[in-house]
C-alpha cells in the first residue's frame, strides 16, 4: 500500500518531491519519481508484496513506452499473471504492480473491468501522450485531481496536492452545506473548489494537461436478475464466498492482523482468517470505553472478548479515555476532510499501535452493513409501509412536528433522547415523495436547521442548490423496479461507504503506515449481495438476516444478534462535559464571524438548546467544529506536526 501523486502540466520536479514529503506516511518505506518535459509521476511505497526494489515504483515497461504509479493490491493478479504469461509476458517481480502494468499495456483499460482489488493508480503512456487515472471498484483507495488552466494535478491525498501554490484555496459552498448536512460529501466534491475526487469505479483520460474522457468502467450490479435459489442455498453460498474473500485479502509477504469490534462483521472476518491462520498467532484490535453503554448502544468489548475466547485470536484492547478527542486535529489533517465522527479516532488509535506490534496490515469488517443491510435506517425503511398509507395531511401535519422538534422551535425536552430521535428522524420528511425520502435518511440535520445556521453569504451562494441532488442524481442511474432497500443499500455503498466510511479507514490507517483491507466488498461478494432478493436481507425486524445465519454456526449467538453499535465514542456526553471548552473556543462569536461561513447566534443558541436537551443537535455542532478546524489547517496554513 502507498501514496501517488503527480501532474500533467508545466510544473518541476520539485513538486514531485514536494507532495511525496507531504504524504510519506503511506509509504515508509521507500519513494521515487519519473519527471520528463510536462509530465511528472511520484510514489512513495509501503512494502507488503515483494519487497524487493523489482517492485520499486514508479515503474517502468522494459520498452520504456509505459510508466505506472501505484497504490493498492490486486487480489486476483495471480490469475491475471498466469493469463499474461501464457501471452508471452515475461515478468521480472513476484508482486501485483507488473501484473497491472502488463495488463494495461496488453489490453488498455479494458483491464480494469477485470480486476479485483483496492487501487488508485496513473499510468503514463510516452508514445501517445496520454494519462490514465483509475479507482477502484467500490473507492477502497482514495484519489484526488485539480483540474487547473494550465493542467492537472492529482495525489492520493489533499494535503499532497496542495504542495502545488497554484491551486486555490477558495472554498466550495455546496460541499460546505454537503458536509454539515451528511457530515460528509457525497459524490466529486471536497471543501476545497478545485479539488474533486474521482469517484468509486471511475477513470479519466488526460490528454494536453486537460480531462479528454471520463466514464465509469464499473456500476454495482444492482437491476441484475435476482438469484431463485432456496434462501438456505443462498446462505451457505454466502458463507463460502466469505471465507474466499477473506482467503484472497489474507496474501501478504508481511504479518497482517484484524479490527475486532465484537460485531457480526467484523467477528466474520476474523473467524474466516482463524480457517487460514493460527489463530493464536493473530493479534485482534478492540476498542474500549469507561461503562457499558455508549449513548444508547451496548458496548463492543465484552462482545469482542466472547468472540476471542471462542476463537482463541491474540485480543489486543485499546481502552480511551475522554481525552482521546485531543486527537481531533490530528485526525483531521490525516483524513483531508471535515467528517464529523469520532469513530475515526478510534482507528487512528488502533492503526498505531498495530504499527507499534510491527504489523502493516489490518483486515477490517467495513461494508458489511452496506452491502446486506445492517443499518437502523433500512428498518425505517421497510417500516414505512406502515405509515406511508395515512392521508397527506396527516403526513404533512406530522412532518412538521418532527422537524420542529428537531429545529429546537417545540421543547418537549426529549429531543436527545434515543428513541425520541430516532422518532423524529423517521417523520421529519413524512411529507416528501418516496425517493426523497429515501435520500432524507442519509441526512442528519433539517434544512431549516442548517438554513438559520448559515451565514448570509453562504445561505445565497445556495440559493439554488438542493443538499440531496447528488444522492438523487445517484439513484437515478438505478431501474424504478429496484426494491427501495436495494436503492438504499446502492446510495449506502457509493456514498456512506466510500465517500465516509472508506475514506477514513484508509486515510487513519496510511497515516500510521497500515493497510486497511475490507473483504466484506471483495467483487464478487459484491456481486452475490446485489442479485440476493431483498427480502431475505430483513426478516421479523432482523437486520442483515441471510448474513447472520451464514455467520450462525461460527459465532456466539448473542454477538451474530447484537443490536446494531456503531464504532463511535460517546460525542453527546464529551460535548457537554470534556469537550464544553473546545465548543465555547471553536464556536466563540469572534472565531464565527472572522470565518464567515456560520451565523454566531444561531450557532450559540444551537449549542445551548443542546446543553438543555431541548434538541439533539451534537453531531451538526460536531460538524461546526470540524470544518473550523480544517479550515485552521488547510486554508490558513496552520500545518500540525506529526
Amino acid at each position: 500500500m502507498c501514496g501517488i501523486a503527480g501532474f500533467y502540466g508545466p510544473w518541476e520536479q520539485d513538486l514531485l518531491h514536494a507532495m511525496n514529503s507531504a504524504q510519506r506516511h503511506r509509504g515508509p518505506d521507500g519513494e521515487g519519481v519519473f519527471h520528463e518535459a510536462g509530465v511528472g509521476l511520484a510514489h512513495v511505497r509501503l512494502s507488503i508484496l515483494d519487497l524487493s526494489s523489482a517492485a520499486d515504483q514508479p515503474m517502468q515497461s522494459r520498452n520504456g513506452r509505459w510508466v505506472l504509479s501505484y497504490n493498492g493490491e490486486i487480489y486476483n493478479f495471480r490469475e491475471l499473471r498466469d493469463e499474461l504469461e501464457s501471452q508471452g509476458s515475461v515478468f521480472e517481480s513476484t508482486g501485483d504492480t507488473e501484473v497491472l502494468l502488463q495488463g494495461l499495456m496488453r489490453w488498455g483499460d479494458d483491464f480494469l473491468s477485470r480486476l479485483n482489488g483496492i487501487f488508485a493508480f496513473a499510468l503514463w503512456d510516452r508514445e501517445s501522450k496520454k494519462m490514465l487515472l483509475a479507482r477502484d471498484q467500490l473507492g477502497v483507495k482514495p484519489l484526488y485531481y485539480s483540474q487547473l488552466s494550465s493542467g492537472l494535478v492529482f495525489a492520493s491525498e489533499i494535503k499532497a496536492q496542495l504542495a502545488c501554490r497554484d491551486i486555490p484555496r477558495d472554498l466550495d459552498p455546496i460541499a460546505v452545506d454537503q458536509y454539515v448536512a451528511h457530515l460528509w460529501s457525497p459524490g466529486d466534491r471536497t471543501m476545497l473548489s478545485k479539488v474533486k475526487k474521482l469517484q468509486p469505479g471511475e477513470a479519466l483520460w488526460i490528454a494536453d494537461g486537460h480531462i479528454e474522457r471520463r466514464w465509469f468502467y464499473y456500476d454495482i450490479p444492482y437491476g441484475s436478475p435476482l438469484r431463485t435459489e432456496s434462501e438456505a442455498s443462498l446462505v451457505d453460498e454466502l458463507r463460502n464466498a466469505v471465507e474466499q474473500a477473506v482467503r484472497r485479502q489474507m496474501v501478504s509477504d508481511v504479518p497482517i492482523g484484524a479490527f475486532l469490534s465484537g460485531g457480526v462483521d467484523s467477528s466474520a472476518v476474523v473467524a474466516m482468517m482463524c480457517r487460514h491462520t493460527e489463530p493464536s498467532e493473530l493479534p485482534c484490535y478492540s476498542i474500549g470505553f469507561r461503562g457499558e453503554e455508549i449513548e444508547g448502544s451496548s458496548a463492543d468489548l465484552p462482545f469482542a472478548r466472547k468472540v476471542a475466547r471462542k476463537l482463541g485470536v491474540d485480543l489486543r484492547p485499546i481502552i480511551i479515555e475522554p481525552d482521546a478527542i485531543s486527537n481531533l486535529q490530528r485526525m483531521l489533517y490525516h483524513l483531508d476532510e471535515p467528517q464529523a465522527d469520532p469513530a475515526p479516532v478510534n482507528a487512528l488509535l488502533i492503526a498505531e499501535q498495530a504499527r507499534r506490534d510491527n504489523l502493516k496490515v489490518l483486515l477490517s469488517g467495513t461494508g458489511g452493513d452496506d452491502l446486506f443491510s445492517g443499518y437502523r435506517r433500512h428498518l425505517a425503511l421497510r417500516g414505512e409501509k406502515y405509515w406511508t398509507w395515512l392521508p397527506c395531511s396527516v403526513r404533512r401535519r406530522l412532518a412538521n412536528v418532527a422537524r420542529s422538534v428537531s429545529n429546537g422551535k417545540l421543547n418537549f425536552g426529549l429531543a436527545d433522547k434515543t428513541v425520541v430521535r430516532r422518532l423524529l428522524k423517521a417523520f421529519a420528511y413524512a411529507d416528501r415523495d418516496a425517493q426523497r425520502r429515501l435520500t432524507s435518511y442519509f441526512l442528519w440535520s433539517t434544512e431549516g436547521l442548517r438554513t438559520a445556521l448559515y451565514s448570509a453569504d453562504l445561505k445565497q451562494s445556495l440559493a439554488h442548490h438542493q443538499v440531496e441532488q447528488t444522492l438523487l442524481d445517484t439513484l437515478a442511474r438505478l431501474p424504478d423496479t429496484i426494491d427501495p432497500l436495494d436503492q438504499m443499500l446502492y446510495l449506502e455503498t457509493k456514498h456512506f461507504l466510500a465517500d465516509h466510511n472508506l475514506n477514513y479507514m484508509d486515510k487513519t490507517g496510511m497515516a500510521a503506515g497500515i493497510e486497511v483491507r475490507v473483504p466484506l466488498i471483495d467483487r464478487e461478494l459484491v456481486r452475490l449481495a446485489a442479485e440476493t432478493p431483498a427480502s431475505i436481507k430483513i426478516k421479523a425486524g432482523v437486520t442483515k438476516a441471510h448474513f447472520k445465519k451464514a455467520m450462525q454456526p461460527l459465532l456466539p449467538a448473542e454477538v451474530v444478534y447484537r443490536s446494531k453499535t456503531g464504532f463511535g465514542a460517546p460525542l453527546r456526553s464529551w460535548l457537554r462535559h470534556e469537550l464544553k471548552h473546545l465548543v465555547d473556543e471553536l464556536l466563540s462569536d469572534a472565531v464565527l464571524r472572522e470565518r464567515g461561513l456560520f451565523d454566531p447566534v444561531a450557532v450559540g443558541q444551537l449549542v445551548q438548546k443542546d446543553r438543555k436537551g431541548q434538541v439533539d443537535g451534537a453531531h451538526t455542532i460536531f460538524s461546526l467544529m470540524c470544518i473550523e478546524l480544517w479550515c485552521r489547517i488547510f486554508t490558513d496554513h496552520e500545518v500540525p506536526q506529526y
